[in-house]
């Protein structure tokens, strides 16, 4: 991540929750990045790709008053981080989901547990394999859930449209919404950790290019493997 300082005006941004008018009734993470990437005023900025600009939006408003401080040096970083490769939209929802499933209540686990693998085979479909930094995060989010890694997968394999259903970005931004809402509604004492953290990975995965494929590497994907064992 580049050097944040730099890029930060003299007097430090106060953000604030919602969408506002002006740079006078207060400003959110994003509008603030569309006044320094020297766009018109806006929560949604073409500097950022939409998915990621969604993120930050959330992020910053399910952040408590003092913890949202913490997100202004990480605004120059998403200016200039859009693509046309769906593939990076697809990594900010998988981040997301795979962020938040440890802790969320139990009915937005089972939820995004169903997002994961809807991320999963997303990315299948388009290089026909699941890159291996892609496979840990899910391996990690699925670590701890078994039994709910092995509900999803019976979930939707008793769903006859789920080979029909596309990924689209509907899909990615309610993947996001569940996860940033589900972290700051969890029953942790680090929420707001957890929801910084989130924010500063999803850019760190935008921002590197991990999507050249190894030679002769063989394809290998949770969706193909068997569900886990019910005894596992």
């Amino acid at each position: 991540m580049k050097n944040m300082k730099s890029d930060l005006p003299d007097l430090m941004p106060v953000l604030s929750r919602g969408k506002h008018r002006t740079a006078r009734s207060g400003g959110c993470f994003m509008e603030f990045a569309s006044y320094l990437a020297g766009e018109s005023w806006s929560d949604h900025p073409h500097c950022t790709h939409p998915l990621l600009a969604s993120l930050a939006r959330m992020v910053n408003d399910c952040s408590s008053d003092y913890a949202r401080s913490r997100l202004v040096p990480l605004i120059p970083d998403v200016i200039g981080l859009t693509s046309d490769d769906p593939r990076k939209g697809i990594m900010v929802a998988l981040r997301s989901a795979a962020s938040a499933l440890p802790v969320v209540a139990a009915e937005r686990q089972r939820a995004l547990a169903v997002g994961i693998l809807a991320c999963e085979r997303a990315l299948f479909e388009l290089d026909g394999e699941v890159q291996p930094f892609a496979r840990e995060l899910m391996a990690d989010a699925f670590c701890g859930a078994p039994d709910t890694e092995r509900w999803a997968h019976e979930f939707v394999s008793s769903i006859g449209s789920w080979a029909r259903t596309g990924f689209t970005g509907r899909t990615a931004d309610a993947i996001v919404l569940l996860a940033v809402q589900g972290i700051a509604r969890a029953c942790v004492s680090d929420a707001d950790e957890r929801l910084h953290d989130l924010l500063v990975a999803a850019i760190l995965d935008f921002a590197a290019d991990e999507f050249e494929v190894a030679p002769n590497e063989p394809t290998r994907s949770t969706m193909a493997r068997p569900p886990v064992p019910a005894n596992a």
